[in-house]
């Protein structure tokens, strides 16, 4: 057995913050940004917590998927903005859809997150422990970003998106990795370190990113990785219908799919008006194509995402 998506759903706090709007906050505009980005528009919160919007995606998500609350054996959200430390996020979704005998947790692994959860609870599935999850990626990214620092400002936006997965007959092939040793090119400090207040004054609270060398990891161990699970499931890359990919940058998706020589068709965004929500970016997608109609039986998809740790991996998908 393997979980096949049976239910989705979103959220996006109703403050959009435009090109414009971040003009007139740091040296930038319009055309700066979209051509380093490809990004117009993102959402930032206002009165939401990464809970609260957790919450409304996986609602949604429930209603889509018709499966009963009590049937829930498992959620996890993937998250890097936790409201509090305890209880977790899953614990708040769980006690909200009367998920009463789901077990629960939260994962940090950055813009990886969602799919290492769903990875997570496909290894559930297999071994026979679990019949039916709810997987959300949700990130509150506004709390820890610097808006005086255009490098990073104009990327991150904040959302939510949840996936029921249920038990059925099919085929799913991962795979994850991760390298320690390149953490710094993205991080952020805890905000409640002994010298919590040393840290406020040199920023080191919000989240810094050595933009080049995230595009250099991106671009070149996205595209190996696909190759990677594709040469496990002995399928040819031709045959894919969707490559659904972290949304962090418009120009590392466009490098991927030159490098990879695949249909740009194949490989739908929506960066450009949610800009990098992290672990939320796959499961808005995801939603979003649910939702127009994109998905049919048979189909082929691989799932790809990168992000803090250094961390990256696919799933190859086939139900």
């Amino acid at each position: 057995m393997v979980g096949k998506i049976v239910g989705t759903g979103s959220y996006v706090p109703d403050n959009v913050l435009t090109n414009e709007d971040l003009s007139k906050m740091v040296d930038t505009n319009d055309e700066w940004i979209l051509e380093r980005t490809g990004i117009k528009t993102r959402y930032i919160t206002e009165d939401d917590t990464t809970s609260s919007m957790a919450i409304k995606s996986a609602v949604k998500a429930m209603d889509d998927s018709k499966v009963d609350p009590m049937d829930i054996d498992m959620i996890i959200v993937a998250t890097l903005t936790p409201d509090v430390l305890v209880p977790s996020v899953s614990c708040y979704v769980q006690a909200h859809i009367g998920a009463r005998n789901a077990q629960c947790m939260d994962i940090n692994s950055a813009c990886t997150g969602f799919l290492m959860a769903y990875q997570i609870v496909q290894s559930y599935i297999q071994c026979g422990t679990v019949r039916n999850a709810l997987v959300i990626g949700s990130e509150n990214l506004s709390a820890i970003t610097d808006f005086t620092d255009r490098s990073n400002c104009i990327i991150f936006g904040d959302g939510a998106g949840a996936c029921v997965i249920s038990a059925t007959e099919g085929r799913v092939i991962s795979i994850m990795h991760t390298d320690g040793e390149r953490g710094k090119v993205l991080e952020a400090e805890s905000r409640t370190p002994k010298d919590w207040m040393e840290r406020e004054k040199k920023k080191l609270t919000y989240i810094r990113m050595d933009g080049q060398e995230v595009f250099k990891f991106a671009t070149k161990e996205v595209p190996n990785v696909i190759n990677e699970v594709l040469e496990k499931a002995k399928v040819n890359i031709e045959e894919i219908d969707y490559f659904i990919l972290h949304q962090a940058n418009k120009r590392i998706i466009d490098f991927i799919v030159k490098r990879l020589k695949i249909d740009a068709d194949k490989v739908p965004t929506n960066i450009e008006r949610f800009g990098n929500t992290s672990a939320a970016s796959i499961p808005l997608l995801i939603d979003e194509m649910n939702r127009a109609g994109k998905f049919k039986d048979a189909q082929k998809l691989v799932i790809a995402g990168f992000g803090g740790g250094l961390s990256w991996g696919a799933s190859y998908i086939e139900i």
